[in-house]
């Protein structure tokens, strides 16, 4: 390989995700894996699945009560979400 053609790695990464569309699902495997840092390891360990779908993020918990809470933090956590990803992944929230 020629001295010109030499890229760094992260640019090489980065252009692999836009040519295979894969940002946005690597992305969404990012907000999930920070689900726990963001709402914390109480919520995260009453959380039973986590799913996003056209900017939709769907959360299952198993404790009502818990869910409610979540509710009426459902904007935060958006924010929150969204912050620690740096993109805008998720638009709206669902429990179900």
């Amino acid at each position: 390989m020629k001295k010109s053609e030499e890229r760094p790695i992260n640019q090489v990464i980065e252009e692999f995700l836009d040519v295979f569309r894969l940002r946005n699902k690597m992305n969404e495997a990012k907000v999930i894996a920070s689900w726990p840092k963001v709402v914390g390891e109480l919520v995260a360990k009453n959380t039973i699945r986590l799913s996003i779908q056209k900017k939709i993020l769907y959360i299952k918990i198993d404790i009502a009560p818990l869910r409610n809470e979540l509710l009426y933090a459902r904007s935060k956590i958006i924010s929150a979400l969204n912050k620690e990803v740096g993109s805008n992944v998720v638009e709206e929230i669902v429990f179900i």
